[in-house]
């Protein structure tokens, strides 16, 4: 039975992690004391649902947190620091802090260890979101006990509007590309300048081809932007709209 620890300390545990390639102790003072924290637990690294939706949400809407009065952002798995890491750099998760919980022992004190025998994984962690205020768990939001892997309450949407119901999200923005090519180049600039964050899908890169922007804009030429799933067009259109 899972429980909700809201109103206590955080467990006092030491996190090994690894970075510039040597080894460094973190402790839950240096995570959490003085700070405002939410953290997200999940079953592990590179998984399906963890990769493609727990993770990119919360990176995407980290500026948001940060403007709520969030400090960190913290993703805990039951991993090594190896493939924490490594999964940050594939993730391009910059705004997120990935944290390995190789042991166990701190998914374990916070009541959220399963045993995930059936899949070969031993011993994960349950689903879960928490907002940590100095070192004290505010509010805990527990995926259901239920078969499978639920995902319905610990995304980066519903912390959010739990921490501010009001707070603006930013627009998603998605930017076909191709390299060498002048006009996308002069489209990014454009974005980053009026602080817009771009996914980039660039054309000739993993089985992506012309006919993908022709099928998903109706054009075979880049750039091709689209905010928030709005076809805007190419760079001229572009900049009329940011204008």
């Amino acid at each position: 039975m899972l429980e909700n620890r809201e109103g206590s300390q955080v467990p006092d545990v030491t996190f090994r992690t690894r970075s510039d390639g040597e080894w460094r102790d973190v402790t839950t003072d240096d995570l959490f004391k003085g700070k405002t924290v939410v953290v997200f637990g999940l079953p592990g690294a590179f998984t399906p649902t963890c990769s493609s939706t727990h993770v990119p949400r919360y990176n995407e809407l980290a500026p948001v947190f940060f403007e709520n009065g969030v400090h960190d952002i913290v993703c805990l798995s039951v991993n090594d620091a190896f493939v924490m890491n490594q999964w940050k750099r594939d993730q391009h998760a910059s705004n997120i802090t990935f944290l390995p919980d190789g042991n166990g022992e701190f998914t374990e004190r916070l009541g959220m260890l399963v045993d995930k025998n059936e899949l070969g994984f031993g011993k994960r962690s349950w689903r879960y979101s928490m907002l940590v205020r100095d070192g004290v768990i505010e509010k805990m939001f527990i995926e259901p006990e239920k078969p499978g892997d639920p995902f319905e309450v610990s995304d980066a949407d519903t912390m959010l509007r739990y921490i501010n119901p009001e707070a603006p999200h930013p627009s998603f923005v998605t930017l076909f590309s191709k390299a060498g090519c002048p006009f996308c180049a002069k489209a990014k600039k454009l974005l980053e300048e009026r602080g817009y964050e771009y996914e980039e899908v660039v054309v000739g890169n993993r089985g992506i081809t012309s006919r993908t922007v022709r099928a998903v804009s109706g054009a075979g030429s880049v750039p091709q932007v689209f905010i928030d799933s709005r076809l805007i067009g190419g760079f001229d259109d572009l900049q009329d709209y940011l204008s």
